[in-house]
């Protein structure tokens, strides 16, 4: 199983510690959402904090941009060292384009659902995507229960992955521990963010490790 901690969750007073936390743990990736308080009802942190995760931390960078409008963004996700740049499929009209522009910068190019919105919706693009993350709280906030419904979201994604030939990951990101985590893993999950799970538990790694090992 792929992890990915999300920074949403870590300690910013102490937050080159759980960089570093991050540096020595089984992580595959760091997961960055970025919201503006417009398309999510909640702000977080901006493209310095970003400048700076990336040169402390050596995992690749998952980030997910909660705004209106993410494409205006394209170049600066890329500068802060962003592997995967993530964008919602709520908040993109030209959905096509905007893949196309992240790929041509450099990037793996993930879409996301929010928990409302079904995943036919992707039928057209799945082709051209390396990641679809799945929502399984609405987004703006961590530490909030797990949306049961997204294990049929999963598997009926998975279904449209085959169907469509498309190479794309499946990420699945809120509510996320050890028992919701082997549910997604057997719906047909690759990829679980966790935050709270990862940052308030008195190991941290092993934290990481448990969900690894799925």
């Amino acid at each position: 199983m792929i992890v990915s901690p999300s920074l949403l969750s870590a300690d910013f007073g102490y937050l080159n510690k759980d960089l570093e936390m991050i540096n020595a743990s089984e992580a595959d990736w760091l997961h960055i959402d970025v919201m503006d308080g417009v398309f999510v009802p909640n702000i977080s942190f901006g493209f310095p904090v970003l400048k700076y995760v990336q040169k402390v931390c050596r995992k690749p960078l998952d980030v997910h941009l909660m705004i209106v409008e993410p494409q205006k963004f394209i170049n600066e996700v890329k500068d802060c060292g962003a592997e995967i740049m993530n964008v919602h499929y709520e908040a993109c009209t030209h959905l096509n384009r905007v893949v196309q522009q992240i790929k041509a910068a450099g990037m793996k190019a993930g879409v996301t659902l929010n928990p409302a919105t079904p995943v036919c919706m992707l039928r057209d693009i799945l082709p051209d995507l390396d990641l679809v993350l799945l929502m399984s709280v609405n987004p703006g906030f961590g530490g909030q229960k797990f949306i049961a419904g997204t294990l049929r979201k999963v598997k009926e994604l998975r279904e449209l992955i085959a169907e469509t030939g498309s190479n794309a990951v499946i990420e699945v990101d809120g509510g996320v521990n050890a028992e919701t985590g082997a549910l997604l893993k057997a719906a047909g999950s690759d990829a679980l963010v966790a935050g709270n799970l990862v940052f308030s538990a008195e190991d941290s790694t092993a934290a990481i490790s448990t969900l690894k090992s799925l």
